[in-house]
């Protein structure tokens, strides 16, 4: 990779790790697990800047959120965050983003396929965290469902839909 892609690479990654922390701060409270917009920044992040870069970019951002940086839903931030009931979700990051980009760059980075690798990515999310969740609650599976997943799919969809929209506008903007 030449000095001037590893630059633009690295301002980019900055930029969706900054984006993923505003996200954050959108938040409404529901219960133990709030409606965020960060979940749609991570899954911009793995399809814009691909597998590795979109690994650093949430990397990063949960580095600088367990450093005591207030980057988490509400301004919140440390390590505590990962032992409470969204800590599996904030896991789920890492994984979701890898498997998000790598499947719509295998897939040939078309809108139909970014929509199906963001709606896996969230399933990946859903799957770390609602484990989670029941565990640090003491929560039954079906109780851990409605409150840490059912309530949010609808807010999903309606994100992933945006995304892919924005994604089809930003391709040819940044060509990476």
């Amino acid at each position: 990779m030449n000095d001037s892609r590893q630059l633009k690479m690295t301002v980019y990654t900055s930029l969706f790790v900054a984006f993923i922390a505003i996200g954050a701060f959108i938040a409404i409270p529901i219960g133990p697990v709030p409606i965020v917009l960060q979940n749609m920044f991570v899954l911009l992040a793995g399809i814009i800047l691909g597998p590795v870069w979109g690994l650093a970019c949430v990397a990063i951002y949960l580095l600088i959120g367990l450093a005591g940086l207030p980057v988490f839903a509400n301004g919140t931030s440390g390590i505590g965050k990962l032992f409470g009931p969204t800590g599996g979700y904030l896991l789920g990051y890492l994984p979701a983003v890898f498997i998000t980009a790598s499947i719509s760059k295998g897939l040939g980075k078309k809108m139909f396929s970014d929509i199906i690798a963001m709606v896996i990515g969230s399933g990946i999310v859903y799957a770390a965290g609602v484990p989670w969740l029941k565990i640090v609650t003491a929560m039954t599976y079906e109780k851990a469902l409605v409150v840490g997943m059912y309530p949010f799919l609808i807010g999903d969809l309606l994100k992933i839909i945006a995304a892919a929209f924005i994604i089809k506008t930003l391709r040819p903007v940044i060509k990476l």
